[in-house]
């Protein structure tokens, strides 16, 4: 028997060439189906049509478990936007600095949850009274926590013991996490903070946009409440 007689051996990745060029061969030949045994992770053996039924199947839930976490993030993000709405209301509709620091401080622990809720604004403490809020010279606070004030932007993860106590005070022991940022209009006037007993809460890749979109607002509605 010469060379050319001599059957030639069909690769495996012949096949799957073969296979991929003509995608529509198992249609032409549908019988072959259920012929073609694949082993399963029980250990028995079943056909190609019930592989792929089984593979459809897995690709499935995870869709729906994807569309399921999809719709969730939707509607959590549709409940944030009406209260941030509702908040941004309430502050457009306040008639001095105690109404404003109120609604803020109603509506982060009312509304939002959030457990630990702190305005600090800088100024002279008989020029600036009647709210929540903490007032403090601007001196004071570059002192003790001068860090967080320093590039006007936000800052979430833990924060050291002085700067708990600071911000805090008598719950300081009790803030596992928090967030903070500055407001600032020209110049820094003050900071608002928020935190909570969880240390993961609030962690360092966490994002700040809602934070930072209400401190916005407040740079814009404090200031002409200030003593100039």
């Amino acid at each position: 028997m010469n060379e050319a007689d001599t059957p030639q051996r069909i690769k495996a990745t012949d096949v799957a060439q073969f296979l991929a060029d003509n995608p529509e061969f198992f249609v032409e030949h549908p019988g072959l189906l259920t012929e073609l045994q694949l082993p399963h992770d029980s250990g028995t053996a079943v056909s190609l049509v019930e592989r792929q039924v089984s593979v459809l199947r897995d690709r499935n839930m995870d869709m729906r478990h994807r569309l399921s976490q999809l719709l969730d993030n939707a509607r959590d993000n549709d409940r944030l936007f009406d209260k941030t709405k509702l908040l941004i209301l309430s502050l457009l509709e306040a008639r001095d600095l105690g109404d404003i620091i109120d609604a803020l401080h109603y509506s982060f622990n009312k509304e939002f949850n959030i457990q630990f809720t702190r305005t600090l604004l800088f100024g002279d403490v008989d020029k600036i009274a009647g709210s929540e809020a903490r007032v403090v010279s601007i001196f004071d606070a570059r002192e003790n926590i001068g860090a967080l004030l320093k590039s006007n932007r936000s800052f979430c993860g833990h924060l050291d013991d002085a700067h708990k106590q600071y911000i805090f005070g008598d719950a300081a022991s009790e803030i596992g996490s928090a967030a903070t940022v500055p407001l600032v209009h020209g110049n820094t006037f003050g900071l608002l903070a928020i935190g909570n007993r969880d240390p993961k809460y609030y962690r360092s890749s966490m994002g700040t946009l809602f934070l930072a979109y209400i401190a916005e607002v407040l740079n814009r509605l404090i200031p002409p409440h200030l003593p100039s």
